[in-house]
């Protein structure tokens, strides 16, 4: 995400995101604080920020305005290209979000938005039904097969580093699984976007996250290709997917390209 500059000033203006000048903001959206704050935009030649008015004395920082700022930015990547900034981005008032944001990065900003028209951002994440993994790994390695067999009824306490090695050895094995099922679902999400960009999950049981630029005619055929692959995969793999979105994981790399 692109970042913003920090402020303190009383009437300054908390910044969402960029997008068109043309861009009509969502009727029902508010903006971070309590009670949400009016949204609006400021405009500078073919590009606007969407900002709200934020006091010296209104903390921000909660879970609710965390949710507000990226509720918003999705609910917009809907029907409008949008960069969406960090949240907490906050400049002096409205005169500096041209004279610091918009003006210096004008034709930055509108060669992104021109690159997203017609795209929003759908994440993909994969978590794996651990006991059927666990189960296939001990079926598909003969080696944990058999130490596992040789341990079972022995007191953990004379087998103490046989069982570390069993650990290693199934660690090991489902890390092998997680990059071949990692790379051959990203393979397959391709089929749907005009970019990918995937992380390994983080948590213990996670295969990948993969977030994909789609354009909006595709948007049907991704959700019933996710459901088709959440088919086969039933009992050993959950997907989950999220979308449209704000792109989040592509804007930092649209705006180096312009």
């Amino acid at each position: 995400m692109i970042p913003g500059t920090a402020a303190t000033l009383s009437g300054a203006a908390y910044v969402y995101g960029i997008v068109p000048a043309r861009t009509v903001l969502p009727a029902d959206a508010s903006g971070v604080g309590e009670p949400g704050a009016d949204l609006g935009l400021v405009r500078h030649g073919p590009v606007a920020a969407v900002v709200s008015a934020v006091s010296a004395d209104g903390a921000l920082g909660t879970r609710r305005d965390l949710l507000r700022h990226s509720r918003l930015l999705d609910a917009i990547a809907r029907t409008t290209p949008v960069l969406p900034l960090r949240f907490g981005a906050v400049l002096a008032d409205r005169r500096a979000v041209v004279d610091e944001l918009l003006a210096p990065r004008q034709a930055r900003f509108a060669a992104a938005l021109a690159a997203l028209e017609g795209r929003a951002q759908f994440t993909v994440k994969a978590r794996y039904v651990e006991e059927t993994v666990l189960r296939e790994v001990v079926e598909r390695e003969p080696l944990i097969a058999e130490l596992r067999e040789r341990l079972r009824g022995q007191p953990a306490e004379a087998t103490w580093y046989e069982r570390i090695q069993l650990g290693e050895l199934v660690a090991g094995a489902v890390a092998r699984r997680r990059e071949a099922d990692s790379a051959a679902l990203v393979g397959e999400l391709g089929r749907w976007a005009s970019a990918v960009t995937w992380r390994p999950a983080a948590t213990e049981d996670g295969v990948v996250d993969a977030a994909l630029l789609v354009e909006r005619a595709a948007w049907p055929s991704l959700e019933r290709g996710v459901e088709g692959i959440a088919e086969r995969q039933a009992g050993r793999m959950r997907l989950r997917l999220l979308g449209p979105l704000a792109p989040y994981d592509f804007s930092n790399e649209l705006m180096e390209e312009n």
